[in-house]
């Protein structure tokens, strides 16, 4: 492991603690905080403002009054796309600062946040402030005398709960979209990783602050963005129960997206759209480069310390190159680097929590009860901090909890197949339908493959194939609804049809 003691990176101090309610950062009502925790060292980095529904009901109404009677939703599309686009000039300029915050507060690798995640948040913004004046409905050729039009209208208050794994780029994955199509918002950060949230909060109200000093319009008006860190059970609750909100956006795990879909309906029947757990399965066949598909498989599986939705958990080897995959995957788990995710060269840093370190340590132990073969790793990392080995199992049987349950960390499952209708029957045996993949150079069973595998994206050849303006989501239990693209648009913009009789017309 490399050590953690070092200093790769001047770690700044955090300066946003509190909530982001109408413009200004407050306390909670309560006054009650939370611990939010650095991975690295398991000790307590600063205490956050705790909200409950007290302050998610305030946040609501600052949301709605901004929804109601500001200018956010009424000014041009073009001029929300100014405001969006400075907010993404004001992230670049953060850019060391915003990924030192999530590797300290997630544990993720600061490089990747530097070069890849905080990036990513400012070409999201872009995209969709490219969007922002091109929402138009249609005119239609009716039958009757009638001119008939529909309008796209921004739907109203959004609640977004986001995940602690991705906390940059989910936030801006539900923000961006909504923003363009004219909503107001309440964002639940995870508890796990609200630092990167609040300091998102603060620049957007940096250049609401800077674009007055030019006398030009406003930036993101007050009451537009609101920002609640809490606990699911409290103010993720709260926004999903709210009776003024008028969609959620979720990001997590399929127990709780179960139960934000029960609160909407019983609620105000208010749309929801579900991003929630997989099992990704991965089908390499006897024809691929052995060593691609070692790599592929292996990045699949320990990238951000497995702990993300569309991971390769469940690798499935044709058994004619089966032997000398298991050998060669093995060997390259051993010289994975874990250790300080700030170290440029660590591969894999801390799993954010140790409620998750736990978890995964308990599932390992499960799979070694259960009977499946430990072929490396399964063990803690160091003596401080929340890293786990790279961990592979063999003689996995269908049943097993490691083989059925999302365990969202650095654990591959290993398993061999005959024919490619063996494969696809075993890729698609889980009740989740997030992302596969397939490693093949034949044409053939590349297409045979991908349109037979349920789930909501296939990479052929690649893993983490993602782009802006590819819609992203589940089938099955992993959920429904997309993020990326002009589908996640849409879910935050309405459909609405007007008539007006014609009199007289010498046509329709």
């Amino acid at each position: 492991m490399a050590s953690h003691s070092q200093s790769f990176v001047q770690i700044p101090a955090v300066k946003f603690t509190k909530l982001f309610i109408n413009g200004e950062f407050v306390d909670s009502i309560s006054g009650k905080t939370f611990e939010t925790v650095d991975p690295r060292t398991e000790e307590v980095i600063v205490e956050i403002a705790e909200a409950t529904k007290e302050d998610v009901d305030i946040a609501v109404k600052a949301a709605r009054e901004a929804f109601d009677f500001g200018p956010w939703p009424r000014m041009p599309g073009a001029e929300r796309a100014k405001i969006m686009l400075k907010w993404a000039q004001l992230i670049e300029q953060n850019v060391e600062e915003i990924a030192a915050l999530d590797t300290i507060d997630g544990g993720k690798l600061f490089s990747w946040c530097k070069a890849v995640d905080v990036p990513e948040a400012c070409n999201i913004l872009r995209y969709y402030a490219g969007a922002a004046d091109k929402i138009h409905g249609n005119v239609f050729k009716t039958s009757r005398d009638l001119h008939l039009y529909s309008l796209m209208e921004p739907v109203g208050v959004v609640g977004h709960i986001i995940p602690w794994n991705f906390p940059t780029v989910m936030f801006f994955a539900k923000a961006a979209p909504a923003l363009a199509a004219g909503c107001s918002m309440v964002i639940k950060p995870a508890e796990q990783t609200p630092l990167s949230s609040l300091f998102y909060a603060h620049l957007a109200k940096l250049g609401h602050e800077y674009i007055f000093s030019l006398f030009m319009k406003a930036g993101i008006p007050d009451g537009v963005l609101n920002v609640v860190p809490g606990f699911g059970s409290t103010a993720g609750a709260a926004i999903s129960s709210h009776m003024d909100i008028d969609a959620v956006s979720f990001t997590g795990s399929t127990e709780t997206g179960r139960k934000i879909m029960q609160a909407a309906a019983l609620s105000n029947l208010k749309p929801v759209s579900l991003e929630l757990g997989g099992k990704s399965p991965v089908l390499i066949f006897d024809d691929a480069d052995i060593d691609k598909a070692v790599d592929l498989a292996l990045f699949g599986i320990l990238h951000n310390k497995g702990e993300i939705c569309v991971a390769f958990s469940r690798v499935f080897v044709q058994e004619g190159i089966y032997d000398e995959f298991e050998k060669r995957v093995v060997e390259k788990a051993k010289t994975w680097v874990v250790g300080d995710p700030f170290d440029p060269k660590v591969q894999q840093g801390p799993q954010t929590s140790k409620a998750q370190f736990d978890k995964i340590l308990s599932y390992i132990d499960h799979g070694k009860s259960e009977g499946a073969t430990l072929l490396t790793g399964g063990k803690p990392v160091g003596k401080k901090g929340y890293y786990i080995e790279p961990t592979i199992f063999t003689n996995v049987k269908e049943e097993m909890l490691i083989e059925q349950e999302e365990i969202f960390g650095p654990v591959m499952t290993l398993s061999k197949f005959k024919t490619i209708e063996d494969a696809i029957k075993k890729g698609n045996s889980s009740k989740y339908g997030l992302a596969a993949g397939i490693v093949t150079k034949n044409l053939d069973i590349a297409n045979t493959a991908s349109r037979s595998i349920r789930a909501g994206i296939i990479w052929i050849n690649c893993f983490f194939a993602f782009d802006i303006d590819c819609p992203f989501g589940g089938y099955k239990m992993s959920g429904f609804g997309r993020d990326y693209g002009l589908e996640a648009l849409h879910k935050y913009l309405q459909v609405k049809s007007v008539a007006t009789p014609i009199y007289n017309s010498p046509w329709l």
